[in-house]
């Protein structure tokens, strides 16, 4: 079992669950409470914390309802992982990550300008004979491999180099330069990883992946950049919401 140490101040206008909710789940994302990581139990917890049974149960409630935590019978409650939720929505791996106030970081893995093949450019809808960016990076956030990112991108925008997909987000890199992204044409699936991707994202092969290939479109129509992109099924989530029409 794993005792909490957190810091709690009861004349916060914040009410103690929230704190106590924040607290646990900050350990979680900076890796001091681990996947698998096993709670003492809500009488325990609220003791050792000096709060009262009911706060305490909501701020784990909370936690169980964000993702973060799961209860199982006969084991307790468990830390499940700093879980990434992102919305469907036209915004880069990097973005999100940095609004979530997680720490982004990227390993260039392989990169070419090279002319296009024939699936790439249909994608981009690109002349005969034209040339792409084709690179794969390997994002992590505090630390923890994420996702495996293969994308192409038109080289009439900017230029790309290593350097700068590793300092930057590409996505910011390409508004940087002057695009005005609109919509993008976006597919999510599964796969189970092979041995490349699980030992890249540090998974057992066979481990569940989240899949999303994307082609991404300006405010003038041009395609811009399309991507094949795996993520961590225990860490990735994508969320959206649905409107009855």
């Amino acid at each position: 079992m794993s005792r909490l140490n957190l810091s709690i101040d009861r004349s916060s206008p914040v009410p103690l669950y929230h704190q106590l909710a924040e607290g646990i789940g900050s350990a979680i994302r900076d890796g001091t409470l681990e996947s698998g990581t096993r709670l003492d139990n809500e009488i325990e917890l609220a003791a050792q914390l000096r709060v009262s049974r009911p706060t305490m149960r909501k701020a784990l409630a909370h936690l169980v309802d964000s993702g973060l935590l799961v209860r199982k019978r006969g084991v307790g409650t468990q830390v499940v992982s700093a879980h990434v939720r992102r919305q469907l929505e036209l915004s880069s791996l990097f973005d999100d990550l940095q609004r979530s106030g997680g720490t982004p970081s990227t390993d260039v893995l392989r990169f070419d300008h090279c002319p296009a093949d024939d699936a790439t450019r249909e994608k981009l809808q690109l002349p005969a004979g034209s040339a792409v960016y084709d690179f794969t990076r390997l994002r992590s956030v505090d630390g923890k491999p994420l996702a495996l990112m293969r994308n192409w991108v038109r080289d009439d925008i900017t230029e790309l180099d290593e350097r700068v997909l590793t300092e930057h987000g590409l996505y910011e890199t390409l508004r940087d330069a002057g695009t005005n992204f609109r919509l993008a044409h976006q597919r999510i699936g599964a796969v189970v990883a092979d041995v490349e991707q699980a030992e890249r994202l540090g998974v057992d092969p066979g481990a569940p992946l989240v899949t999303m290939e994307r082609t991404a479109v300006d405010d003038v129509g041009k395609c811009v950049e399309t991507g094949s992109h795996v993520y961590r099924a225990d860490t990735y989530t994508f969320e959206m919401t649905l409107v009855h029409r």
